[in-house]
């Protein structure tokens, strides 16, 4: 490795404590890279890549490592290129309402930048504490504000990347029209670092919504809380996030960051609304009322504190379930609005045919449910019961019309079960165009094909 090493000096590490570090993601897959490498721009990624082009070695792109499926996991030999020294917001155009920045900045300094110019960035993941902005364009990543804006995809311009063979080629625009040529910019959002090692991003924002008002909605009977999601949405009323808690999430995260949700309910929703105040303050309304309906007793947090205390227990839920169980198998399905009540009553019935806790929470407002089965790797019988119960729920979820992954992607975790929604000729597609952008397939090798 003398020769990497020349090409950025000091700052290439073969040192088997620091690889350990850069093994493994939030899925818990682990690997262990040949070397780390932390460059500070675009020409230094280039001359990296060209390097590992010319002698073969796999290239493994990594923001925080905060995927769930192990798109980030290093195979034996691999180059990580880390970014976290790119990490520039590198120009906030406030008349064009455009961002430039480089994929190591955390998504929360991003937002709390643009809030002080009263601009907003809306995905906001789980993870957006920690999470980079290149890793959310990795995974396409979404979050519960993504029911009324969308998700990562939608605010990405353009993008400057660079190829396997190090060539540095730009993508989109930096307008909010264009269409010359195929759009390569959505292509690589949610590649998962397969095609292509992004080095700059410009992203589309938004004026800063005027107010927002956070409803805490308790349901004594799991159906009706699944219920009350889409009689929301056809009521006219579009929140910026309908989040849902069944009972078994809200006891984990009070027991691991108490912060006094419903300890009786079967089930919560987390509705929040946001825009001109006079008009946030009716839809509030409508959308307490639908819920009233349905036996939902409702609150409301109407100071930032209380409405931080809420999303703070939500965010809490992913390291709070791990007290329930040593091993937690996170799956982020998505089905049509009107099929959640059903989704929710199947996941109940395969969690008892395998005598099994599951843990459901997520953005119900689109139908993205993150399915949890609690179980013991270290338990070879219950494990595979886990096993199967994660299939059963991909195929009931598909025969509802529904998707594998909503905001995970696919990595290592989910490559299996990838023939189970796309046909073989849709396979074979997307590998010839991993070919066209990576001929030597050195780009995450291993990741979303099995």
């Amino acid at each position: 490795m003398k020769n990497l090493k020349d090409i950025l000096p000091g700052r290439i590490t073969t040192e088997k404590e620091e690889l350990f570090c850069y093994g493994f993601d939030a899925s818990k897959e682990e690997g262990l890279p040949s070397a780390v490498a932390r460059p500070y721009g675009t020409d230094e990624v280039s001359r990296l890549s060209e390097f590992a082009f010319n002698n073969g070695i796999p290239i493994v792109p990594r923001g925080a490592g905060s995927g769930m499926t192990g798109g980030s996991v290093p195979l034996q030999g691999s180059i990580v290129v880390s970014m976290e020294k790119m990490n520039r917001i590198i120009d906030i155009d406030e008349k064009n309402m455009v961002v430039t920045l480089e994929p190591g900045v955390i998504n929360r300094d991003l937002q709390e930048r643009l809030e002080a110019a009263g601009l907003f960035y809306p995905p906001d993941p789980t993870s957006m504490n920690f999470c980079t902005i290149g890793g959310n364009i990795a995974e396409n990543a979404g979050g519960p504000r993504a029911l009324k804006y969308g998700v990562t995809r939608d605010y990405v311009l353009g993008l400057e990347v660079v190829l396997p063979d190090g060539t540095v080629i730009t993508t989109g625009v930096k307008t909010r029209k264009g269409v010359v040529g195929y759009d390569l910019s959505w292509l690589i959002v949610g590649s998962e670092g397969t095609l292509c090692t992004v080095t700059k991003i410009f992203l589309k924002v938004l004026p800063l919504p005027e107010d927002v008002i956070t409803l805490l909605c308790s349901f004594p009977q799991l159906q009706k809380a699944a219920e009350a999601v889409p009689a929301i949405i056809a009521s006219g009323v579009i929140p910026r996030a309908i989040e849902f808690m069944d009972s078994g999430a809200v006891e984990a995260v009070e027991s691991y960051r108490p912060v006094g949700l419903p300890s009786d309910s079967e089930a919560v929703l987390i509705i929040e609304v946001d825009g001109a105040e006079n008009v946030i303050r009716q839809e509030a309304e409508k959308a307490a009322a639908i819920c009233a309906s349905y036996g939902a007793d409702v609150k409301i947090a109407d100071d930032i504190y209380s409405r931080e205390r809420l999303w703070e227990s939500r965010r809490a839920l992913s390291p709070a379930l791990y007290h329930l169980k040593p091993t937690k198998i996170n799956e982020d399905i998505v089905v049509p609005r009107t099929e959640i009540p059903q989704i929710i009553q199947s996941i109940r019935t395969i969690g008892q045919k395998y005598r099994l806790k599951i843990v459901n929470f997520g953005h119900a407002g689109d139908g993205n449910i993150h399915v949890n089965v609690m179980t013991d790797k270290n338990n070879p019988d219950e494990y595979g019961r886990a096993q199967a119960a994660v299939r059963d729920i991909f195929e009931e979820t598909l025969r509802l019309g529904g998707t594998i992954s909503g905001e995970h992607g696919i990595g290592i975790t989910k490559s299996k079960y990838l023939g189970m929604e796309l046909s073989k000729a849709s396979i074979g597609l997307m590998k010839g165009i991993k070919a066209v952008f990576d001929p030597k397939g050195i780009m995450n090798p291993g990741k979303i094909f099995p």
